[in-house]
């Protein structure tokens, strides 16, 4: 204003204050990294710090001699010390064989499954495979040999590929291929965008929950597991899914140890032995229609889905 500074020295000290703010903008940048990563890191180191409540044993298992016979002898079992859910519960599962499990809600259906792959540890009892506690295989033999369908699905940000491949890190294209066409799941896969390269998105939320059921009953079919264990396997799709995956899973579960809970009675009645659960106990079992002449709780709950009066 009064003529006394150049327009080259305003200009220069125009930029000097840029270039003292731009520094100061990508400083905080940095700061909020470094907080970022820092709260990753302690999420993982105390993870790595955490203790291991459930120790492996020493005994080896090697797939190829697994027959898959499991029995529960007298198993008592509670969740923090509240009432338990199974007392002294006992039970033989014969290899080879079909064997599923209904019930009510909290009859204790679920927590057989959690206990076999050792999520949990029986206050009393022993389970069995083939034998041999389970406390003393190696834990990690004792899952590789379990293929699990989980009523609650887990899928990963990646590939339709890398969700039916994981647990199988050397499968071939082809392997997964067919993995997904036992699953019935080849025809949608087929039909997204980028086929089997599609990002399925976090938890598989680009997928509906049908087909996040069928890639989880593929994953399973392509690990090719001795025990196959279906936690409400068909749970999340319509009735014309749930008629083609049941014609897969009669095909996958042949001369396969094969553990199914289902609360649609439809998906089981092919089963070698129903056995109907209350309270942490079994009250009735045997084959579907053995069971519908006893007219029991089975039969009851036949009626109830059939629409019989």
């Amino acid at each position: 204003m009064a003529g006394r500074l150049s327009v080259g020295t305003y200009s220069v000290l125009v930029f000097l204050t840029q270039r003292l703010l731009w520094p100061l903008t990508r400083l905080g940048d940095t700061l909020d990294r470094y907080q970022r990563a820092m709260a990753s890191t302690n999420r993982v180191l105390n993870l790595l710090d955490t203790p291991i409540s459930i120790p492996t044993g020493d005994i080896r298992l090697p797939i190829s001699s697994i027959k898959g016979a499991l029995q529960f002898k007298n198993v008592t079992f509670y969740y923090d010390e509240r009432v338990p859910v199974l007392r002294y519960f006992s039970l033989k599962i014969p290899a080879g064989k079909t064997t599923a499990f209904v019930g009510a809600t909290g009859s204790g259906k679920s927590t057989l499954v959690k206990l076999i792959l050792r999520f949990y540890e029986v206050q009393y009892g022993q389970i069995t495979l083939d034998g041999i506690d389970i406390t003393q295989l190696n834990l990690r033999d004792l899952r590789r040999a379990i293929g699990l369908v989980s009523q609650d699905i887990f899928l990963f940000h990646g590939t339709v590929a890398e969700n039916i491949a994981y647990g199988s890190f050397d499968a071939t294209d082809e392997e997964i291929v067919k993995a997904a066409k036992i699953a019935e799941a080849h025809e949608f896969i087929a039909q997204l965008p980028s086929g089997y390269q599609t990002i399925v998105g976090e938890r598989g939320q680009k997928l509906s929950g049908g087909q996040r059921q069928r890639i989880a009953i593929a994953r399973a079919v392509l690990k090719n597991p001795p025990i196959l264990i279906l936690d409400e396997a068909t749970s999340a799709v319509d009735n014309e899914t749930e008629a083609a995956i049941q014609r897969s899973l009669d095909r996958i579960t042949k001369n396969r140890t094969t553990i199914a809970i289902a609360h649609r009675l439809s998906t089981i009645r092919n089963a070698d032995c129903i056995c109907v659960m209350e309270e942490g106990r079994v009250i009735e079992s045997g084959l579907h229609e053995q069971l519908i002449e006893h007219n029991g709780v089975y039969a009851s709950l036949w009626r109830v889905q059939s629409g019989i009066k």
